[in-house]
């Protein structure tokens, strides 16, 4: 039988952390579920550390390796592979609070069959169990991922668990060169088109390594300029404050100074509307600060 919900972990050279994880799984309360582990291209003992998850036989494991591309690349992967009617994107540095799926089972039963749902939402929290950002001001919010933060003040990260069919839908752009696409774009997108059903309980734990996406995420931005402009010139043209606009066009500007043309790009480069020009000399002195500090 199929499993309800796959859990879906893009990793590299995390094999020291997997385990912690893994225990984070086998203690849940809800078992209908998988777990597909998409490695890429690891050069540390993963695939062991893997193999011994897989010999415990608790779950169904899944393993794939794949060339080293960035993390949504192994997203995409992962996604193709699913079987599970939901996709909970657990990453390998992160884990699970005992009751997570049992919550998330019983809180997607009420929308399933509503095709404005593209699924549910929790909350995050840190290792010491606090709230990462605001958390919800009711037990229970029915938005898109951008009104739920300019209508109703939401701040932090929070656990998307998404329907498998909505992220087959929404790809993430593999842009050739670049190794880091910003979720928040595929996010968006979604946003257009499908709502979630929040719901203010925490059923993931965040630890957020020196090493990690979270920590160098400017760094990231500037080696993948594409993707990074793509993100905010959709931005600008969302139902957004105007002072979101305004932050995304200065964003734009700032990565865009970090683009150089290749040939060999396989998509082209977004463009921004003239108005939002007059922004540009603003990102320049923010883009001469990233250079800095990125050398430090």
């Amino acid at each position: 039988m199929e499993a309800r919900i796959t859990i879906l972990t893009p990793t590299y050279n995390r094999a020291s952390l997997l385990p912690r994880l893994y225990e984070s799984l086998c203690k849940q309360t809800y078992k209908d579920f998988e777990w597909v582990i998409v490695d890429d291209g690891s050069t540390d003992s993963t695939k062991d550390v893997v193999r011994k998850s897989i010999k415990g036989g608790v779950f169904p494991i899944h393993y794939y390796l794949k060339e080293n591309g960035g993390k949504h690349t192994a997203v995409n992967l992962g996604v193709k592979v699913a079987k599970g009617e939901l996709v909970f994107i657990a990453d390998s540095d992160d884990m699970l609070v005992p009751n997570a799926l049992q919550m998330v089972s019983e809180e997607y039963v009420s929308i399933a069959n509503d095709d404005s749902f593209c699924g549910v939402c929790g909350l995050d929290c840190d290792l010491k169990g606090n709230i990462i950002g605001s958390g919800l001001s009711k037990n229970k919010i029915d938005a898109n991922s951008l009104e739920l933060r300019t209508n109703y003040g939401v701040t932090g990260d929070l656990k998307e668990v998404f329907k498998t069919s909505v992220m087959r839908e929404f790809p993430f752009p593999e842009i050739k060169g670049e190794r880091f696409c910003p979720e928040a774009l595929v996010w968006n997108r979604i946003a257009q088109k499908y709502k979630l059903r929040y719901f203010n309980k925490v059923i993931y734990t965040a630890d957020y390594q020196s090493t990690g996406i979270s920590a160098n995420i400017i760094k990231a931005r500037m080696n993948s300029p594409i993707a990074s402009m793509m993100t905010y010139q959709e931005m600008t043209e969302y139902d957004v404050p105007l002072i979101v606009k305004v932050k995304s066009a200065i964003n734009y500007w700032r990565f865009r100074s970090c683009y150089h043309k290749r040939m060999d790009s396989n998509v082209s480069v977004p463009v921004l509307r003239k108005v939002w020009n007059v922004f540009s000399p603003i990102a320049f002195l923010m883009h001469l600060r990233d250079v800095i500090m990125v050398r430090q």
